[in-house]
């Protein structure tokens, strides 16, 4: 992929998620695209990864997804974003606390074929269980 075309994908991944879209994410995935979280775990095909973004977005219906950087190495691509929402649909099956958060993540992609074929995304999942009132953290 060029790196026009990288950019017009990333576009549309932002788009999807600005129509809070789960399969319009997962379409940019190739058909048996693999996607690393500490949410999920290891999810692989299409449609599973689909499964992810409509939990993620259903637990969150405010999200705002904000680009923070982008570095484009051939087909390796490393995208930094910020994940912004409020716990209004409840969150790996608890009920919804009403609070929001601010989470940075890091995707760590590799493209081919026009599509997303594997996304590592890394980020701090006890911070985010924090700040939506899930665990408790201890004063310092």
């Amino acid at each position: 992929m060029t790196r026009e075309e990288i950019l017009a994908l990333l576009d549309e991944r932002q788009a999807a998620y600005e129509r809070r879209d789960p399969q319009g994410l997962a379409r940019l995935h190739a058909e048996n695209g693999v996607v690393e979280s500490l949410m999920a775990g290891t999810v692989r095909g299409r449609a599973a990864i689909g499964e992810v973004y409509k939990a993620w977005l259903a637990a969150f219906p405010d999200l705002a997804v904000t680009r923070d950087e982008l570095v484009i190495d051939g087909e390796q691509v490393v995208e930094v974003v910020t994940h912004a929402g409020t716990d209004r649909g409840g969150f790996m099956g608890m009920p919804p606390t009403g609070k929001p958060f601010r989470l940075p993540i890091v995707h760590v992609y590799r493209m081919q074929d026009g599509r997303i074929a594997h996304e590592r995304r890394i980020y701090d999942f006890t911070g985010l269980l924090v700040q939506i009132g899930v665990l408790k953290a201890r004063p310092a």
